[in-house]
């Protein structure tokens, strides 16, 4: 057990003594004004619950199913880049603590241990963040939709932020990039990022392999409507952790208020990326239509500050909370999680009316 954290934001002050300033402002910062980056964490907080009394909850089941493969919970770990600048050992140290946690990790494109490295490591469930990935083992690929450029962000530009050694990368393209007039992750994102990506993409990558395809970075009805008429296995919804456009909506209130939910119908999960600090955080979450959630920032943060091992007790920390609200809101299963179960600012608005 990691000395002095008793919830997982106080991974992030450990996280922040031992960083360097400018690999600490990258794992936290956001885009431009930070807008949504404060958003992302802020809206949870305006969904109250509204807990059921008098039901047997003396067992609690947080057990549940991603296209078909069985997690221990609903907390995924969601695809971070770089882990390297958080600890030595990177996105080794991350998978094998979701493995022995029985859930599911996303392993970045821009992952500085290659796919190959990872897969090895231990047996575990593991998506790809792009397509290099059905010969390793992995089990879906994550096409990420949110990224034709990379978003404006002022601490990377003024510390000018220098990428570590992309393995994936080797022998497709050069990672070597000069830029003095500001953030060198920004140069080497113009090489690597492709800005004419769109729909019928969707069905060439389908072409060439017989991985389940999920879209991160839906935000919008049109959009996750469009998602299932490409024939996705499923979404993410994610604004990319506020990194990408500032003042788009936070994540949590995608899921209803825009309507994303009632777009998709229930023909493909959704699962939810972004502001997950607290177990009444995914509680929410899939409250409001989520299948899963993923968690990044907090994984950082325990990976910075103790390994392995703080990855592993940021997502114990995540279950405990989890288990504790849905015992307290009489949910003694995942499935048992409903829209009854919260009230959102839109609700109180009605109220009134």
């Amino acid at each position: 057990m990691v000395v002095g954290a008793v919830n997982v934001c106080e991974f992030q002050e450990l996280a922040k003594k031992v960083l360097p300033k400018m690999h600490y402002d990258f794992f936290t910062g956001g885009a431009e004004d930070e807008h949504t980056l404060r958003e992302n964490v802020e809206a949870f907080c305006r969904i109250t619950l509204r807990p059921r009394v008098l039901i047997d909850v003396s067992r609690i089941n947080l057990s549940t199913n991603i296209l078909g493969y069985d997690m221990s919970s609903p907390i995924m770990v969601a695809a971070i880049a770089f882990q390297n600048l958080a600890h030595s050992e990177g996105e080794v140290a991350t998978t094998k603590a979701a493995a022995a946690a029985n859930t599911i990790m996303v392993l970045s494109t821009t992952s500085t241990c290659t796919i190959e490295e990872v897969a090895s490591s231990c047996n575990g469930i593991r998506f790809f963040q792009l397509y290099r990935a059905e010969r390793s083992g992995y089990k879906a690929i994550v096409l990420t939709v949110e990224t034709p450029k990379l978003g404006r962000r002022w601490a990377d530009i003024k510390n000018k932020m220098v990428a570590p050694e992309l393995k994936n990368f080797d022998g497709l393209l050069s990672t070597e990039v000069v830029d003095e007039n500001g953030s060198k992750l920004e140069a080497l994102s113009s090489q690597v990022l492709d800005s004419s990506l769109n729909w019928n993409d969707i069905g060439w990558l389908k072409s060439i392999t017989n991985l389940p395809i999920i879209l991160k970075g839906v935000l919008t009805s049109e959009d996750a409507i469009k998602a299932v008429e490409a024939g996705v296995a499923g979404i993410i919804v994610s604004n990319n952790g506020a990194r990408q456009l500032d003042f788009v909506p936070a994540t949590i209130s995608v899921l209803e208020e825009l309507q994303v939910v009632q777009a998709v119908g229930g023909r493909i999960p959704i699962l939810f990326d972004g502001g997950i600090r607290r177990g009444t955080d995914v509680f929410k979450a899939l409250a409001l239509g989520a299948q899963a959630v993923l968690v990044g920032r907090p994984v950082i943060y325990g990976l910075a500050a103790k390994g392995q091992n703080g990855v592993t007790r940021v997502i114990e920390m995540l279950q405990d909370e989890l288990e504790l609200t849905m015992t307290l809101c009489g949910c003694r299963s995942v499935k048992d999680i409903t829209r009854n179960h919260v009230r959102t600012e839109r609700d109180r608005l009605r109220s009134l009316l």
